[in-house]
C-alpha cells in the first residue's frame, strides 16, 4: 500500500508528518529541498505557537531565538508599546524547519529530495518519479503546484517583500524584546531580532504601492526610510548592500473549502492569513494535527470533512486578521491601529487570541464512528 505523501517540508507537512509517525503510520515526506532554506515568512512565534511546538517534540528554547515581551506599532511618525501576554519568540524559518524536519524523521518518517512538478490523474508528478496520489496532504506553503492551483481574483494583489539584516550593535538595542510593526500607506514592514543577533524584515504591500516606485524595491525603502526616521534608524545603510527576496501575488484572506476524497490541503493551501497576526505558523502546524486526525478517523474519505471543518475554524481569524490588514494599509486606519495599542491594549491582546486555531479539534462523532479506518 502508498503511503501517506506528504508534499512540503515546512511546519504544515512535519506537523501532519510528527503526528502520523506518532500514531504507527510510516508517512513519506517529499520537498525540493534536501535542508530546509531561510524562507520568506514566518519568523515570529506566538506564545500559543509555542506551546503547539512544544507538543510536538520540539523544544524552541533550545534553538537560540530571540524573546520577544512587547510589541511596537509606528505610525505616522508616533508609536505605542504594549506588553504581549507571554513572551514570544523570533525564529528564522530555517532553524525551525530544520527541527520539526528532524522530529518527523526521528518519529519514522521517511523523507525523499523532488521537485513535484505536476499533480494530475490521481497522480504525483516529480522530477525523476511519480506516485500515486491516495492519501496526498498538499503543503508546499504560498508556492502552487501544477494542477492544484489557488484562485487569485484580486485586481491590486498583495506582494512580500524580505531581507535578513545583519547583526549590530545599534539594531540589536533598537529591536532588544521587542517585534515591531511599521505602518505606511499600502502595506506595513515587520522586524524582529531572530537566533545570531540578524534581524528579520518583512514588508507586505500592495502591487500599486510598488508600482508608483516604479517597481524598484530600492526606491521603496529610500521613500519609507525618507518618511520614518523610526524605520530608517533599523533597517541602518547597510541594507543597500542586501539581496531583497521577492515573493508575488499573495492570496491573502483565500481559504479552501472544498476538496476531493484522498487530498488534504495544509498550511497556505489551506488558509492565507495575512502576516500581520502573526499566527502563520500556529496555523500551519494546526492544519496539519488536524487533517492526520480526519485521516486517522476516516481514511482518505475524510478529506472533504476535514476541509470544510477547517475552513470554517479559520474564516473568523482570517477575517479578522483581513480587516486589520485592510486598516494597517490606510493612513487613518494605522492611526486607529496605533491609539488602540496605546489605550486599549487589552483589546489588541483579545485579537492576538481571536486569530488562533485550536490544533486539538477533534474529528465529527459521525466520522469517527463511521469513517473506514486509514
Amino acid at each position: 500500500m502508498t503511503p501517506p505523501l506528504i508534499v512540503g517540508a515546512g511546519p504544515a507537512g512535519c506537523a501532519a508528518a510528527i503526528t502520523m509517525a506518532r500514531a504507527g503510520t510510516r508517512p513519506l515526506l517529499i520537498d525540493r529541498d534536501a535542508a530546509p532554506r531561510d524562507l520568506l515568512c514566518g519568523g515570529f512565534l506566538s506564545w500559543r505557537t509555542l506551546v503547539q511546538l512544544r507538543d510536538l517534540g520540539v523544544e524552541p528554547d533550545a534553538l537560540g531565538g530571540h524573546e520577544v515581551q512587547s510589541l511596537r506599532i509606528f505610525a505616522r511618525g508616533k508609536q505605542a508599546e504594549l506588553p504581549l501576554p507571554r513572551p514570544a519568540l523570533g525564529l528564522s524559518r530555517h532553524a525551525l524547519d530544520t527541527a520539526l524536519r528532524a522530529v518527523a524523521i526521528a518519529a519514522g518518517t521517511s523523507f525523499e529530495r523532488q521537485t513535484i512538478s505536476e499533480i494530475s490523474a490521481g497522480e504525483v508528478i516529480g522530477r525523476t518519479r511519480r506516485w500515486p496520489a491516495q492519501n496526498l496532504f498538499l503543503a508546499t506553503g504560498k508556492h502552487d503546484v501544477r494542477g492544484l492551483t489557488r484562485p487569485r481574483h484580486s485586481g491590486d494583489p498583495a506582494l512580500g517583500l524580505r531581507m535578513r539584516l545583519p547583526a549590530s550593535a545599534e539594531r540589536t538595542a533598537l529591536l532588544c524584546g521587542a517585534i515591531e510593526l511599521h505602518l505606511f500607506r499600502g502595506g506595513y514592514a515587520g522586524i524582529v531580532l531572530q537566533e545570531g543577533g540578524s534581524a528579520n524584515l518583512c514588508l507586505a504591500l500592495r502591487k500599486s504601492t510598488l508600482a508608483k516606485m516604479g517597481n524598484s524595491r530600492a526606491a521603496l525603502l529610500h521613500e519609507l526610510t525618507a518618511e520614518s526616521p523610526a524605520f530608517a534608524a533599523r533597517i541602518g545603510e547597510d541594507w543597500r548592500y542586501l539581496h531583497i527576496d521577492t515573493i508575488g501575488s499573495v492570496p491573502y484572506g483565500w481559504i479552501a473549502r472544498k476538496t476531493v476524497p484522498g487530498l488534504f490541503r495544509l498550511g497556505d493551501q489551506a488558509a492565507v492569513i495575512p502576516s500581520l497576526a502573526g499566527e502563520g505558523i500556529g496555523i500551519a502546524l494546526a492544519s496539519g494535527q488536524m487533517a492526520t486526525r480526519y485521516w486517522l478517523a476516516g481514511g482518505g474519505s475524510a478529506a472533504p470533512a476535514f476541509q470544510r471543518e477547517f475552513a470554517r475554524a479559520a474564516r473568523p481569524p482570517v477575517r479578522l486578521a483581513s480587516l486589520a490588514r485592510h486598516l494597517a494599509e490606510d493612513l487613518n486606519g494605522g492611526r486607529l491601529i496605533r491609539a488602540l495599542a496605546a489605550h486599549a491594549p487589552w483589546l489588541v491582546h483579545r485579537v492576538a487570541e481571536w486569530t488562533r486555531i485550536d490544533p486539538t479539534r477533534a474529528p465529527t462523532h459521525a466520522l469517527a464512528q463511521t469513517g473506514e479506518p486509514a
